[in-house]
């Protein structure tokens, strides 16, 4: 029984010197939610950020409000030493298909309430501007505009946080400008106007491992 005893206390002594992993959850929808498939992005972050715990929170169909309802639950209880944030595409996304989503002012208001409570809880957070709805050039997907003032309010407050930001809005348009020749409005980086296939998937992990190895 000594000897057993001496076993699991050099055990314990040793697991506690070991360095541990920093948690980095992923917030936000569907998008989020299909980050942890074989193919998805945070799947994929796990080969290059492998001194990291990587989890995904994503809900399908999620808005920022619904991200601030289920923070405690979802993200604080969970001790997460970094956040990342991707939410505002069914924000926006939902105005069309289901006659809901948010106002921008209400976003904003959601999304800095989400960054402070986080904050008070000693996590590090990152941004993400929300992507795509719809792969055309610029101004020929029926909700560009929209998006566009959603990601700009999201790069004013990562200016006024000095927080970290990972703008995909402008990382996919950029890619799109130069790949999408005949100007598809889907299968590029997404299956369907929004959720990412498999390229786009690493689109993402490398931006934002590239962000979050440096926290």
């Amino acid at each position: 029984m000594p000897r057993l005893l001496l076993i699991c206390s050099a055990f314990l002594l040793l697991s506690a010197a070991l360095p541990q992993k920093k948690k980095v959850i992923f917030f936000g929808d569907s998008i989020t939610n299909a980050g942890v498939k074989p193919d998805g992005y945070i799947t994929q972050m796990k080969a290059m950020l492998p001194d990291y715990d990587l989890i995904g929170a994503g809900i399908g169909g999620n808005k920022v409000y619904d991200l601030y309802l289920r923070m405690e639950k979802d993200v604080l209880e969970k001790k997460p030493d970094i956040v990342v944030i991707y939410i505002g595409v069914n924000d926006v996304w939902h105005k069309a298909t289901h006659g809901t989503g948010t106002d921008l002012p209400k976003f904003e208001g959601f999304y800095r309430a989400l960054i402070k409570k986080i904050q008070a809880n000693g996590a590090k957070v990152v941004l993400c501007t929300p992507a795509v709805i719809g792969e055309k050039k610029n101004g020929d997907n029926e909700q560009d505009a929209d998006l566009d003032k959603f990601s700009a309010s999201i790069r004013k407050i990562s200016q006024e946080t000095n927080l970290p930001l990972c703008d995909l809005r402008k990382l996919f348009q950029d890619y799109n400008l130069e790949h999408n020749k005949e100007n598809v409005e889907k299968g590029i980086l997404t299956t369907d106007r929004v959720h990412l296939n498999k390229t786009g998937n690493e689109l993402v992990a490398k931006a934002l491992s590239s962000i979050i190895g440096k926290l």
